[in-house]
């Protein structure tokens, strides 16, 4: 089973979101096949605590436009490390530092890309 096309809808549209406010490294995996909480993580990085901001309410903007709420956000108020759980798809916004630190990427690297 792989991501639903709603999915992969919202999936680019927050990744436009992100690209419009400069997000670098934006990368999405379909990780339906390992998790039954979510079809895609997208991930993607900004330069300080103003762009993660900036990154995040451009994303919510976007996908609320699209008729999709997150069900729940978490790591707003450091504006380090934003997630945003929009049931089908959680975006990640890092800052730069905690997206080398952690590198989700190396996680969920033997999951499918999603294009954008």
């Amino acid at each position: 089973m792989s991501a639903t096309d709603r999915a992969v809808e919202l999936t680019r549209a927050a990744a436009i979101a992100a690209q419009d406010k400069l997000a670098t490294d934006v990368l999405a995996f379909d990780v339906s096949e390992q998790l039954f909480i979510t079809d895609v993580f997208l991930l993607c990085s900004a330069a300080n605590p103003r762009q993660v901001r900036a990154v995040q309410d451009a994303v919510e903007e976007a996908l609320l436009g699209l008729g999709a709420k997150p069900v729940r956000r978490e790591g707003e108020r450091e504006g380090r490390w934003v997630l945003l759980d929009f049931a089908d798809v959680v975006v990640h916004v890092q800052h730069s530092e905690e997206r080398a630190f952690y590198a989700l990427e190396r996680l969920w690297s033997d999951c499918p890309v999603v294009p954008l």
